[in-house]
């Protein structure tokens, strides 16, 4: 198995005709992974880098899925400190579904759109896309980090994987032992493979022409990139 450059090859999720039952189940097991394995813990510390200060905080994730890093920092972030107000957007209506039932204190928005088409009547303070940026390829992701910079007031930040021999064998035994959805068992060691090395995502930030951000790496091999608008 190689490791470089990263693959190219399609996840099952991003294929058409997936029915909504086992997209439900896929989003559900991605749910516990997040929660186990730390992926929620940096999305909430991207949250909190760029809200820091801050009383009243309009939130947009990119790529929602099931709604699950939205609740994540909704549940965390003390309503008397920050007044928050959360959008979500997804290109599949299956996920807008899933998180649309998920039990919010405050209700977040919706919108079913590719993210690229959204016009916002008041731009977000802070954008961020968790598990999203491995979908896309080197040459569109300097589009998406503009977008994301171009339309964020205080900042956005991502939280996506690295690709390491030991986070690839790791999924790859740990959902072949616990998963039931054969999306999680094919797609999450493939996403391993999509993830990035840090000097990749230097590469495409450079590209982006966004000099100033941070890369820091976290457990259990994730990448949170922050940058400050």
């Amino acid at each position: 198995m190689y490791f470089s450059p990263r693959s190219h090859k399609s996840e099952l999720l991003d294929q058409p005709g997936i029915p909504s039952a086992d997209i439900t189940r896929n989003l559900y097991e991605l749910q516990v992974i997040n929660r186990w394995l730390g992926g929620h813990a940096i999305t909430r510390k991207g949250f909190k880098a760029l809200a820091s200060g801050h009383q009243k905080i309009s939130l947009c994730e990119i790529g929602c899925g099931g709604g699950d890093n939205l609740l994540t920092i909704q549940e965390n972030t003390p309503e008397k400190k920050i007044s928050l107000n959360c959008t979500g957007i997804d290109l599949n209506p299956d996920c807008i579904q899933v998180a649309q039932t998920v039990a919010w204190k405050k209700k977040p928005q919706f919108i079913l759109s590719d993210y690229r088409q959204v016009i916002f009547d008041e731009k977000p303070d802070i954008l961020f896309s968790s598990l999203f940026c491995h979908h896309f390829s080197e040459s569109q992701l300097p589009d998406m980090f503009r977008w994301m910079k171009a339309q964020s007031r205080i900042g956005f930040f991502i939280n996506d994987l690295h690709r390491h021999p030991l986070a690839y064998y790791a999924i790859r035994i740990l959902t072949a032992l616990f998963s039931r959805s054969y999306l999680v068992k094919n797609d999450a060691p493939l996403s391993v493979l999509r993830g990035f090395k840090r000097k990749e995502l230097k590469v495409i930030l450079d590209k982006a022409g966004i000099p100033d951000y941070t890369i820091t790496w976290n457990w259990a091999f994730r990448w949170l990139v922050i940058v400050p608008s």
